[in-house]
């Protein structure tokens, strides 16, 4: 098992990596893309599973006839945000081909309840702007329609991306077989956080390895929303500061109101993606799109900063739209027992980060999550980390929880 996860982690190192940041730039329908999904199917391939697509891409390898019994399935994403870390997806995939091979080492010829193992796509939205789109398409918690005419910031829609792919971006849309066939999803993800790597006084605490993995209990609500923000474009040296319109102190009010609205509420906001028009050096801006995130443990409070913040807007002639949003999701509790009857000294966790787990959970598949130890808490960035050691006690967790799963023939829906 440490051997197989090695050597995937090592081939998986190079794929997408920008050199001038050291993070990655895995984005949905990409040449990168499709080298991710040719690897992935190879080494599902490799290992016998047989390699599924469903409506919207979503690659699913079976050990077992899912048909005959909804399976449990494990599994991540190998998409990143960004110039983002290696371990946010990735690390959930290659841990769940290694379970696979795990499990074979011990002796299972095969497990009484099929077993999936899923490669999401487009789970970060980082080119389209809706995050866990796979999941929520296949759910139809995402239109096709919308989908389709999703843009990029080079003006490409997602329907133009997956024909350039080779794709019918008709055959887009919801896919009730492809869920029907989830039993139970268990997602293995690196904490995007550090309260694993924190002592009980809040001090910095790596040695205890029974806190090397944690049991998901929960996911904060959130969402995402564009805010365009009007301005008049004038000559930048030559308009007197009186007679301008300038587009962007409205957004320098925004971010500001958006910090302000979430540490008065309880919450977290934050505006990372502009677009600036006419984008000149010498030019007054004529319009800005920012986009915000806004995340909480209470859902009134997050629609309250987004609310006070598009109230601020619209005083300038802003207008905000909602773009994805994600209610708050308790996992299955049952199946949260189950895993803490096999991980006894596993940590709760909850967590303000979104997951293809958290869209199945919401639309009725039985979900949860294992998370394994941050030592620096930093994600979505070159500086994600996790120490190989706590990766292999990753895969030895969900490998335990697997065996337990898929040796019971009642798995319910």
């Amino acid at each position: 098992m440490t051997t197989s996860f090695d050597r995937m982690w090592a081939d998986l190192q190079p794929v997408g990596r920008h050199d001038g940041t050291g993070g990655y730039r895995r984005y949905a329908w990409t040449r990168t893309d499709d080298d991710l999904r040719e690897w992935f199917a190879a080494e599902c391939r490799a290992r016998g599973l047989a390699v599924v697509e469903d409506r919207a891409g979503n690659q699913w390898a079976w050990w077992g006839d899912p048909d005959t019994t909804p399976g449990v399935v494990i599994g991540s994403h190998l998409d990143s945000v960004p110039d983002g870390g290696a371990f946010d997806g990735p690390l959930g995939v290659v841990s769940a081909l290694a379970v696979v091979d795990d499990l074979r080492a011990a002796g299972v010829e095969k497990p009484d309840v099929p077993l999936g193992v899923v490669n999401f796509v487009d789970e970060e939205g980082a080119r389209f702007g809706v995050a866990c789109a796979g999941s929520r398409l296949i759910t139809g918690e995402l239109d096709a329609d919308r989908a389709r005419g999703l843009a990029d910031g080079d003006g490409v829609t997602m329907a133009e991306a997956w024909q350039k792919a080779g794709r019918d971006p008709a055959a887009m849309g919801p896919d009730p077989e492809a869920v029907r066939r989830v039993g139970r999803f268990v997602e293995l993800h690196i904490e995007q956080g550090k309260a694993l790597a924190l002592a009980p006084d809040g001090t910095d605490d790596l040695s205890d390895d029974a806190r090397a993995v944690a049991i998901g209990t929960d996911i904060w609500p959130h969402g995402r929303w564009r805010i365009d923000l009007p301005g008049e474009a004038n000559h930048a040296g030559t308009t007197r500061l009186e007679d301008r319109r300038d587009a962007m102190i409205a957004l320098a009010d925004v971010v500001h109101a958006a910090r302000s609205y979430a540490t008065a509420l309880g919450c977290v906001a934050t505006v990372g993606k502009l677009v600036v028009e006419p984008g000149g050096v010498n030019a007054v801006p004529s319009h800005v799109t920012a986009w915000l995130d806004a995340r909480g443990r209470s859902e009134h409070a997050v629609r309250a900063v987004v609310e006070a913040v598009g109230a601020d807007a619209m005083r300038t002639g802003g207008e905000t739209t909602i773009e994805s949003w994600t209610p708050p999701t308790t996992f299955d509790a049952g199946l949260v027992d189950e895993l803490r009857a096999v991980l006894p000294d596993a940590p709760l966790l909850g967590t303000g980060a979104g997951h293809d787990a958290g869209i199945l959970a919401t639309h009725g598949v039985p979900s949860a999550m294992l998370f394994v130890r941050n030592p620096t808490g930093v994600s979505h960035s070159p500086k994600e980390s996790a120490y190989l050691d706590d990766c292999h006690h990753g895969v030895s967790a969900l490998t335990a929880v697997v065996s337990a799963l898929t040796t019971r023939k009642d798995t319910p829906r």
